[in-house]
């Protein structure tokens, strides 16, 4: 029984899309998928673009990377920029060259700006976001920072996440400040990386699969998950990187893992204390991931103890199949 490939596929242009929260299993869910689709992964994750951050990224490894074929992986430097805009240049290119090989590219990664782009066009301008279920809670928190400490408090916060953002709203306008914090809160990206000019609908036709775990199995593996990158060279590979000359400050190294290692280096907390703090951003970080991916509205959810076959597989695209 061979795999099934695009002429099987009865809409134009398929994306399978595989998302989920970090930590979740989305790399494995995709390798179960590859046994019965003739496929090509590209990759949806905006810190596995950049070479060396390889443990706190949780990329896959040199042996996977040469087992199975990945796109848009382990290709920057980390001191480079790479918009969202990058992204679906990048990805469509990938695609269009997947296709004429007669396969299915799946999308796979935790980065939702990156996919909803893609898939499904996304246009942003300073006064009016798109970007549906932004957190209550951290727009309530938000503003009661700015009634206790003031718009300089918030300036200062957003300056520091994200400086071009903050230097285009020099004015220090309290509104356009909450929004541009609050959309970093809720997606883990910077506003200033949503700006997509011009884009229209997508022309693709995808299908979501999400990871379906219950929030006390999804924190397990977060936190095991963390002790294992901790205790096996996490902060080993942040020395590495800080020892090639690029700075602690950059875009790259601002995220979940890689903060709390260079906090850890410079000696500004303990090793345990490093960690703790390594788990609860990372908890945070899949919650706020969370919450963004509940606006694709027609995802599959499924559970990853599913043993997914050829039939299942069948009976997953069956809206796809001829």
């Amino acid at each position: 029984m061979g795999k099934l490939t695009l002429s099987d596929i009865s809409v134009p242009k398929p994306l399978i899309v595989i998302l989920g929260p970090t930590a979740s299993g989305k790399t494995e869910l995709s390798y179960k998928l590859y046994e019965f689709i003739d496929s090509e992964f590209i990759s949806a994750d905006s810190r596995q673009i950049y070479k060396y951050l390889n443990i706190g990224t949780a990329k896959p490894s040199k042996q996977e990377l040469e087992d199975f074929p990945f796109h848009i992986i382990d290709f920057l430097e980390p001191d480079e920029k790479f918009s969202t805009g990058n992204f679906v240049q990048l990805a469509k290119s990938e695609i269009e060259k997947i296709y004429l090989k007669n396969k299915v590219p799946i999308i796979v990664g935790g980065t939702g700006l990156y996919i909803k782009a893609l898939c499904e066009g996304f246009l942003e301008n300073d006064d009016k976001s798109n970007i549906s279920n932004i957190n209550e809670t951290i727009r309530i928190q938000l503003n009661k920072e700015l009634e206790l400490k003031g718009k300089d408090f918030l300036y200062n916060k957003l300056l520091e996440i994200d400086k071009e953002s903050a230097l285009k709203y020099s004015d220090k306008n309290p509104r356009r400040v909450i929004r541009a914090l609050e959309f970093f809160y809720t997606t883990n990206h910077k506003f200033s990386d949503a700006h997509i000019q011009n884009t229209q609908q997508s022309e693709y036709n995808s299908i979501y699969f999400g990871i379906d775990l219950t929030r006390e199995n999804l924190y397990e593996n977060i936190n095991q998950r963390c002790e294992r990158m901790w205790n096996y060279g996490l902060i080993d590979e942040t020395k590495e990187i800080l020892a090639m000359g690029f700075s602690s400050s950059l875009n790259s190294l601002n995220t979940v893992g890689y903060k709390e290692s260079i906090s850890f280096v410079n000696n500004k907390m303990s090793y345990e204390d490093s960690l703790i703090e390594f788990k609860k951003n990372t908890r945070h970080y899949a919650k706020r991931q969370l919450t963004f991916f509940r606006q694709f509205k027609k995802t599959i959810w499924l559970d990853l103890s599913i043993q997914i076959n050829y039939n299942i597989t069948k009976f997953l695209l069956k809206d796809f199949i001829k």
